[in-house]
């Protein structure tokens, strides 16, 4: 998916850090308005990396290496955060929203079970 449409992996990616403010649709777009109109879109995509890090405790604050992997290889670092988000938990084709409602879902007490013969 990366490959060929990047910019649905970073509305999806966008959407988990910042925590349904900005959905994946609109992420996306901008993505694609600005890789499509001034092909900078690695500028905006490397500020998600940064948020990322600062969320997830993930070494130390690297702002520039960040914009240098997002510019030389960005569909690769997108991969490394959509990952990322896996490993925590996450999924991310399912948005924001549902995924904290499974989050609240598992932590909630069990339905009334019934015992069975």
């Amino acid at each position: 998916m990366t490959c060929w449409c990047p910019c649905i992996t970073f509305g999806r990616v966008a959407e988990i850090v910042d925590r349904g403010a900005t959905s994946c649709g609109t992420s996306g777009a901008l993505y694609a308005l600005l890789a499509t109109v001034t092909g900078c879109q690695f500028v905006y995509s490397c500020v998600y990396r940064g948020k990322m890090r600062a969320q997830y405790g993930l070494g130390d604050d690297a702002a520039c290496a960040d914009c240098c992997v997002h510019f030389w290889c960005n569909k690769c670092a997108l991969c490394q955060e959509y990952r990322e988000l896996v490993a925590r938990g996450y999924d991310p084709k399912l948005g924001w929203h549902l995924n904290a409602d499974r989050a609240a879902a598992a932590g909630a007490a069990p339905a009334v079970q019934y015992m069975g013969r």
